[in-house]
This record gives C-alpha cells, structure tokens and sequence, in this order.
C-alpha cells in the first residue's frame, strides 16, 4: 500500500528537479502536481467513444458512392485511434521515468510504488497504445475491399470493438496510476540540489522540534513514536541564503531488509542527498529507546554519512545533564567519534528552553558550505568563475587627496554666505547648525538660503496665499502680457464682425434673397398638390374591349329563328342603369305596359332597393355617392399595388421544419 504523505508542507518554489545519472548535467523540472487526472478504463471508453461520435459525420445513406461510404466509416476507425493514441501520449509524456530522473527521486519511488511495479504500468500503456495502432492500420485496410455500406460498418463496429476491449484490460494499471499521480501531488517538493540539512535518529528523540524551531514548517508534535511518517521539508535563511531542512521519520536498528516503507523513505534521503547531517542522540532516554541502542543504529547506518558534515546533537539537556551521565555512557557517546574521516562535532541542546539549538544550526551550516566550496574548486568551477571577472593588477595610490569640484572651490573662495563652513574650513552641515542654534524643535530649516532668483532680496518677501477673495497661485502667470494683449486683439476682431453684420445694405440685399426663396417654395408646394390631386390620372389608360352592336345581335338572333326584340329592351335597361353609380333609374316613358315595361320595371326596382341598402345610416345622397367614391378608389389601389387585405389570412412560419429536422450530412454543421 501506499503511505499517506503529509498534507501541510511548504513546497520548495523552484519545483521538482531532476537530472541524469551521468554527472547530472541536464536538471528538469519534474512539476507532478501537474500529471492530469488519469480516468478509470470504461470511463476511459465512454469518454473517446462519445468524442468520436461528437466529432466525426453521422449521415450515411446506402445510395452514396461506396467511396464515399468506405472513407466516411475510414474516418471514424482513425479518430477513435487517434484519441486513444493522444491520451496514452498524454500519460506516458507526464509521468516521471525512474532511469532518467535523479538516483534520490528513483530510490523513492522504489520505495513508496514499487518499481517494477511502476514500470510494467507505464509498460502496459504503452503496449495498447502500439495494439490500439495496429488494430486501426489492419481494419483501414481491410475496410478499402469492402463493397457495401454493411460490410464497411460491421468493420467499424469490430476495430472499435477490439480498441475497446484492449484499453478495458488496462483497467488495473490505470487505477494503480492515478493512485501514484494523487500521491505524487501530495508529496513535498524536495530540490536535490540544493543546500540541505538532513534530521535523522531514533523515533521520539526531537527531531520535529528541532525543525519548528529553526525553519517556519509546522510539523506535528507528539509524545509518542512514529508521530513523522514521510519526509517533512522546511526552509531557513542563513547568510544571506535559503537553506532546505527535511526532517526524516525515525529509524529503528535492525537489518536493512526488515525497514518498513517509512523507515526506507529516510535511508533513501540519506543515500543521495549531498547534505549536512544532525543525528539526535535522546541521553535522558524519554522516547523509550536506551542510549546504547541509539549508538548501536549510529553505527550501523553510519556508512550513509560518508563524505558529509556530521553533527551530534545531545538533546533533551534540560531533562538530564551532561554530566550526570554514568562512566560507560559517555564511553558509548565518545565510541561514535571513531573511525570517521572528518570531526564528529558534539552539541547539548533543549527544544524545550531553546539551548544550543542556534548553535548547532550555525555550525551545520558554515561546514556544509565549507564542503560545496572545497568541492566547487576540485571540479574546477572556480576557474570558469574567474574567467568571468576582470581584477585590476594596478595597486591603489598611496595618498587619495579628496575631489572638490572648482564650481565648489571659488564659492568657498568668495565667501558665499550660503557655504559659510565650520572650523575647519568645511561647509558647515545642517545639522551642526541645528545643534549650534538649539537643537531639533527648536532650529528651523531655511529652505530659502538657496533659492535662484533675480533680485536677492526677494528671498524673504512674504508672499500672501489669498488676496481680494481669489488664490494668488492661480494668478500667477509669467504670460500674463502677452495672454493678455491676445485676448484683447481678439475682443476687437470679433466687434468688428459684429459692425459688419449690422450694415444696411446687407439687410436689403438680405430681405430680396428672403422674397425670392419664399415665391420659390410656394410653387414648390403649389406642384406637390397638383401632383398628389392628379395621382388617379398617372397610369396607363384600360383599354375597352370591342363590343358587338345590338342591332347585329338582333339580326343574327332573328336568322336563326329567335326573338331578338329582347336583346334591345336588355341593352335599353342597362343603359339606364349605367348613367349614374347610384342615381334611381328614370321610370319607363311608353304608355303601353307590355313585357318589355316589365323587365324595365323589374331593373329599375332593384337599382332603387341596392339604393335604399346602401343609404342605411347616411344623411343624404351626396354622402353615399361621397362613401362609395373612396371605397371604389381604396380598392382600385390595391388592385393595382398587389397588396393584401384585411382578409387575406396568413399564418408565418418562423422555424420552417425542413431547416431545423433530421440529422447532418457530411460536412453540414451549419444547422446545429
């Protein structure tokens, strides 16, 4: 399983930081908070099955060209592949490979994911990545023979099929890497490279304290073992430069093989990172663990201080003294200085009162900066430094007489009363002549001494800030003259122009153009009504259709056997009926009363009833006639405009169904 790393950490800014195993020249940044969240397989599928349908043509008809059919199911095996591929691009680009990162970064993995593990992970991805490839390559070529719609759509169905079932057996490896990208984001930015101070010792002798109190990390505290279960990291500033602090989970001593994953995590950070190490040494025994066991895993992992600054901290000093130890414990403390290449330093400090904790910080820090630099200057990074700068061989003059520049020199010469100098023939300074003439509080700033104007006597003038109600400030102008004589020049010109628009022949001149503009406008006018009253007149003449005369009518009618003496009373009537829209047809003047009268009587009472209708409501006849006009005129304007009436219904349709039904074609994206 995988420990919980800590919550509250202080990442270090510059990032994760990795570098090849050969002289770790090329550093990279390893930024893991940053891997994307990796899904689990069958969400995996939904997620690029549905993209491929978002993404692709959806309209295919079995009338197409089978090009046309071939390349559009082409086109949905090769986006399904595509996405696979970028995905799994996506996951092996972002997660670190344990043989090119940094040997620190590598054993810690090892530790905490298990490398072998770790690696056929990332082997499996890709894997399916190169079978999702080729499963794609073969169907695309298979899909080229196919001569039907169904054919090329079964091949479809299986190449996306096949995809689907090769990323679904990758459920395991994936579940097991999106655990290692949340715990990757958890973990504490540690910088390999940097200056590093490394806590280390039994569980319960310290350590936490320790970091509390010489860095601003807030690690937990408790009064029982294994409180720190995975690297902490704090950060501290000495000399003028950041220092990394880790405090280490505690260490027990037994075989390396029997360390559990807590334990390595602290063996690995020993292991590869060039720091100073302080090991904690509890001599009042309160964490549980008797001193001699403390000094037995002193020596059994002192192997992994090789090559670095040891310190040896005897803490817990305000519990138990130094002295109060017994002959043979401080025989044990003095055995853990044999056999080491470099000093083994000794220090007695408290976290509880705070003694010797500053101490031991300094002294870590000056001889882990001692080994950088003796260890810059054997790889020779020095001289490429010295390469870089230019030292001047001319030794310094031996006497440097003070610079003064002449502008300074003839005014001290002169007497100027602004350089007046003290004693020793110096300008005397502000503040001397503040302490001569009383003191701050009393003394006050001339702030005019050296003021640059024409006349020195208006140096001291008091100058009035409100005078007559107005800001003096405001007045103040050294253009005021030549402002003024402008703003005078240009009152005169505009009364000058004010003197010509007053002349009189100007007015004349002016009231004749007004007289033959407004006879100009009223013919203006006088047109537009003629215009608008002989509207009815401005079209093309109806021509009459040629009409038949009744006596030729009446002739053919009796050729043929027929009465045509009715043919004249019906043309006798409608005349009568004609010579007025809504006059009353003037009775029949023949005395006789045959059939003829009769047809008469029957028109002429029936234009006198539509008369009568038409009169309902009406004063007189004038009206009616007066009504009837302008309605037979409305009606002839839409008759000849083509307009619809008030009857005319029509229903628009504003979302024609043909526009926003069905399913797109290839390449119709507009109507969605």
């Amino acid at each position: 399983p995988i420990p919980a790393p800590p919550t509250s950490q202080r990442s270090f800014p510059g990032g994760w930081r990795a570098c090849s195993r050969s002289g770790f020249a090329a550093m990279a940044v390893y930024k893991f908070k940053e891997i994307q969240t990796i899904p689990p397989a069958k969400q995996l599928v939904d997620i690029v099955l549905s993209k491929t349908n978002r993404k692709t043509p959806t309209i295919v008809h079995p009338g197409f060209k089978i090009t046309r059919i071939r390349n559009f199911y082409m086109r949905k095996v090769k986006f399904c592949q595509t996405t696979y591929g970028e995905k799994f691009g996506k996951i092996l680009e972002d997660f670190p490979k344990i043989d090119d990162i940094h040997p620190f970064y590598a054993d810690l993995c090892n530790v905490l994911y298990d490398r072998d593990h770790y690696k056929l992970a990332l082997g499996q991805v890709n894997a399916t990545k190169k079978i999702i490839d080729s499963i794609a390559k073969d169907y695309v070529k298979m899909m080229k023979f196919a001569d039907s719609l169904y054919k090329c759509k079964m091949l479809k169905r299986a190449a996306l099929g096949r995809m689907c079932t090769s990323v679904k057996k990758l459920a395991g490896s994936l579940s097991y890497l999106e655990e290692v990208r949340q715990h990757l984001g958890r973990l504490p930015s540690i910088n390999p490279a940097t200056r590093t101070l490394i806590l280390t010792g039994y569980p319960n002798v310290g350590k936490s304290s320790f970091m509390n109190i010489v860095t601003n990390a807030n690690v937990d505290v408790q009064p029982y073992a294994f409180t720190t279960k995975s690297l902490f990291i704090g950060h501290l500033d000495y000399n003028y430069v950041r220092w990394q602090v880790i405090d280490t989970p505690g260490i027990l001593d037994h075989p390396l093989e029997d360390r559990n994953t807590i334990e390595m995590t602290a063996i690995t950070a020993l292991a590869h990172l060039p720091a100073a190490v302080l090991y904690f040494v509890d001599i009042s025994e309160m964490c549980g663990y008797p001193l001699p066991q403390q000094v037995a895993l002193f020596h059994s992992i002192k192997p992994l201080f090789r090559n670095r600054p040891l310190l040896i901290l005897l803490n817990k000093t305000d519990l138990r003294k130094l002295s109060e130890l017994s002959d043979e414990e401080k025989q044990l403390l003095d055995s853990m200085k044999d056999g080491s290449d470099e000093g083994v330093h000794f220090f007695e400090t408290s976290c509880a009162t705070k003694t010797g904790v500053d101490a031991a910080r300094s002294k870590a820090c000056d001889l882990l900066l001692e080994k950088r630099v003796e260890q810059k200057v054997k790889q020779g990074k020095a001289e490429t430094l010295k390469n870089r700068l230019h030292v001047v061989g001319k030794a310094p003059p031996a006497s440097r007489p003070p610079c003064i520049p002449d502008s300074v020199r003839n005014a001290k010469d002169g007497g100027d009363a602004a350089m007046g100098g003290n004693a020793d023939g110096g300008e005397m300074l502000e503040k001397e002549r503040m302490d001569l003439l009383g003191g701050a509080g009393v003394y006050s700033v001339d702030l005019w001494k050296r003021a640059q104007l024409e006349d020195p006597s208006w140096k001291y003038d008091v100058v009035p800030e409100i005078m007559d109600g107005h800001n003096i400030a405001d007045c103040v102008d050294p253009d005021i003259d030549r402002t003024l004589a402008m703003l005078e020049k240009e009152e005169e010109l505009l009364l000058k122009e004010a003197g010509l628009r007053d002349d009189d022949e100007v007015l004349r001149e002016f009231s004749k153009t007004q007289s033959v503009l407004d006879e100009l406008h009223s013919r203006m006018r006088q047109k537009r009504l003629e215009a608008r009253l002989a509207k009815n007149k401005n079209h093309a003449p109806t021509l009459r259709k040629g009409r038949k005369k009744a006596k030729d009518v009446e002739e053919k009618l009796e050729a043929q056997g027929k009465d045509g003496s009715k043919v004249r009373a019906r043309s006798a009537a409608k005349k009568v009926r004609g010579r007025s829209l809504l006059g009353k047809r003037k009775r029949d003047a023949t005395a006789d009363g045959g059939e003829e009268a009769g047809r008469a009587g029957s028109a002429a009472r029936a234009a006198s009833a539509r008369s009568k209708s038409r009169m309902k409501g009406l004063p007189s006849e004038a009206a009616a006639q007066t009504i009837e006009k302008q309605r037979r005129k409305r009606m002839r304007l839409h008759e000849k405009q083509g307009k619809k009436g008030e009857a005319d219904r029509h229903i628009p349709d504003l979302k024609p169904k043909h526009l926003y039904s069905g399913k797109r074609g290839i390449g119709k994206t507009d109507r969605r």
